[in-house]
């Protein structure tokens, strides 16, 4: 590990903040991605934040923040869920960490960003993260949650994974300021069922959840 211990007091304080409730070597685990994403973004680009503690604020604890959402959502069930876009595994490896239960997908275009979060997956021992070098289209896997950050718009996402969503699935967006143009752009066969409101530790921005269903009639 070659992060500075005062983040691992920021990340401990930002996960009691959160009210999430994560063992010492999830910690550990989740410390030792930000180490590797740093070293990692050196070469391949993955991220256009550089330094670890900013990494920190607004990947780390931006991705924690949904936590408590999914597992309400989830019911503390396992399930499968498939990251959108993962680039280099926000939300998808995080939630790997913190919900073991969950079976974690993530899918991208970019081979490079996959083979980045392959090597998480080895590196941490996280038997439940896989990554795919796909297009979300092209995927023939039916996931419980379909998740993206900073993807795509609301329509485009939906559109682009809905080969991809359960039966009974549903689709959570990660957006900044709540998106009431693209919510209002949606087809009346995407209902969304709740917006739920983010405060991320650290980090001065608006943060919102989009949770969206199949069969909606309109809004």
């Amino acid at each position: 590990m070659t992060l500075p211990y005062p983040l691992r007091a920021r990340l401990v304080e930002g996960v009691g903040v959160l009210g999430l409730n994560l063992t010492e070597g999830q910690l550990d685990q989740l410390l030792a991605y930000v180490d590797l994403l740093a070293r990692w973004n050196k070469v391949y680009n993955l991220t256009a934040v550089r330094e670890p503690a900013e990494m920190l604020t607004h990947h780390l604890l931006d991705s924690l923040a949904v936590i408590g959402p999914l597992r309400r959502q989830t019911g503390d069930r396992s399930a499968r869920l498939l990251d959108v876009g993962s680039g280099g595994g926000l939300p998808g490896v995080v939630i790997a960490i913190c919900c073991p239960d969950i079976e974690v997908c993530c899918v991208d275009a970019v081979a490079k960003k996959t083979a980045f979060i392959q090597q998480v997956a080895g590196t941490l021992g996280l038997p439940g993260l896989r990554s795919v070098h796909a297009r979300v289209e092209n995927l023939v896997e039916r996931f419980d949650v379909v998740t993206s950050r900073a993807f795509a718009t609301l329509a485009d996402f939906t559109a682009w994974s809905v080969g991809a969503l359960a039966e009974d699935g549903v689709w959570m967006a990660m957006k900044g300021r709540t998106p009431q143009d693209e919510i209002d752009a949606l087809p009346a066969t995407v209902e969304v069922f709740h917006v739920e409101q983010l405060t991320v530790p650290g980090l001065g921005a608006e943060r919102c959840l989009v949770w969206m269903r199949q069969g909606g009639t309109g809004r």
